[in-house]
């Protein structure tokens, strides 16, 4: 059987997690590129090809969305059903970064 994609099971990869924050205030696609580098310190950086990869997976799955734009930009955010998927990936990672806490400091 087929192990079911992130996407459809909630599971984030990072990738698609760092692209959801970004989208928590709405923004286009280079914006995103430029924000997760200047947030990061340069430790995240999105190609295009996976950036976008990203985008429209995500959108296919209904946790964001694209808003109408003045410009030929596309303007994506995260829809509620997103915020909820968000929201579970970061509290799944805080729960491994405690558990590597306590088994390093115990090793």
């Amino acid at each position: 059987m087929a192990r079911r994609s992130g996407f459809e099971s909630g599971e984030l990869a990072d990738a698609a997690v760092h692209v959801m924050l970004a989208l928590v205030q709405p923004r286009h696609g280079y914006a995103v590129m430029q924000f997760l580098e200047e947030e990061s310190a340069g430790a995240i950086t999105l190609g295009p090809a996976s950036l976008y990869t990203t985008l429209k997976k995500l959108s296919s799955a209904g946790l964001i969305q694209e808003l109408g734009g003045e410009d030929s930009r596309r303007v994506y955010h995260v829809t509620a059903t997103g915020r909820e998927v968000l929201i579970r990936n970061i509290e799944r990672r805080r729960q491994l970064i405690s558990m590597a806490d306590h088994l390093l400091e115990n090793s």
